[in-house]
């Protein structure tokens, strides 16, 4: 049996950081940004930047003068990386003014005042995109249709998949106006910048993945409970549930399981605990997909679960090293 040998300090220390991996997801959410801009040109790329400067510039000005922190954060990536996650959620069309409103409160309220980066225990974008929603429902539901590149404040509106389909589930017949599983993975609707196509979130995903940012298990739970659930409804009555291709492609839900409900701090720690947690939203979403007052469910799961995150962490903990079992 071979011994374990434990040395004193100093030891080998692992190459990642908060700013590699900060840094990691901006660059796997470049694939969707740079679609967005394709899809709704101008609008998208006044709407990221306002969020990225402002998020930036609130974490910059709350910590120097209201903390009095010696050391600055906005280098981390954090704050570029909420703003960027912040304005990923809005309309293309959304104003500057409320803008900057979101990005005081996710900055503000949703990180610095629980003491700043690994102490918050919601997501601070969520906590701005939710707080927008609430506040300004009509300009947060006010979604620009794609192709219009040149257009800002005054682009044409539309209907997104998700208000067909809570339409459908009350009893209209519109599920035939909705684009198909194919445009919905390729980004051909209306919606937030950020949830426009599938399949460049995806690339994302991969990317995250491969670099080992984070693991399969929160993004994949999810997605696979909103399936199955999704494909139990369309097989009951496909008169007024989508099916489940189209549940998956559709909102922010792709956006939501890959890139805001793996944070690090605000998700549980072991992968049976990141299981039990994915289900949770996936399950939440549907329910509010279909039987709340929002079509889009996404945000409030993550965050209801964001408060569960504790409780999971206690009571599903990983086997400590050495750890001999308890003698019933």
């Amino acid at each position: 049996m071979g011994k374990l040998i434990v040395s004193l300090s100093p030891h080998a220390h692992g190459n990642d950081s908060v700013e590699k991996n900060m840094y990691g997801v901006i660059i796997a959410l470049l694939p969707a940004l740079l679609t967005s801009f394709w899809f709704f040109g101008i609008g998208s790329v006044i709407v990221c930047a306002v969020s990225v400067i402002a998020c930036i510039l609130f974490e910059w000005a709350i910590s120097k003068y209201i903390l009095g922190v010696q050391r600055c954060t906005v280098c981390d990536g954090s704050a570029a990386l909420t703003g960027l996650l912040l304005g990923m959620n809005l309309p293309s069309n959304f104003p500057i003014w409320m803008i900057v409103v979101g990005a005081l409160v996710a900055i503000g309220v949703g990180k610095m005042t629980f003491g700043g980066l690994g102490q918050n225990p919601f997501n601070p974008a969520l906590v701005g995109r939710c707080f927008l929603l609430v506040s300004f429902p009509t300009a947060m539901t006010s979604w620009p249709k794609s192709g219009q590149l040149m257009a800002y404040a005054d682009a044409e509106t539309g209907a997104t998949p998700l208000s067909l389909m809570q339409r459908a589930i009350k009893g209209q017949d519109v599920l035939d106006q909705l684009p198909s599983s194919i445009d919905l993975f390729l980004g051909n609707n209306a919606g937030t910048i950020g949830e426009v196509c599938a399949l460049a979130l995806l690339i994302g995903f991969a990317y995250m993945l491969w670099k080992k940012i984070i693991t399969w298990h929160i993004p994949v739970s999810i997605l696979a409970t909103v399936f199955v659930i999704a494909g139990l409804l369309w097989l009951c009555d496909d008169t007024r549930y989508a099916n489940p291709f189209q549940v998956i492609f559709s909102g922010g839900l792709m956006l939501g399981a890959i890139f805001m409900a793996t944070d690090y701090v605000t998700s549980p720690m072991c992968h049976k605990g990141q299981i039990i947690y994915g289900v949770a939203i996936g399950v939440l979403t549907i329910v509010i997909r279909n039987w709340g007052a929002y079509p889009e469910g996404m945000s409030f799961a993550i965050l209801i679960m964001n408060a569960f995150t504790p409780l999971i962490n206690m009571y599903v903990k990983p086997k400590r090293f050495g750890e001999v079992p308890a003698k019933k």
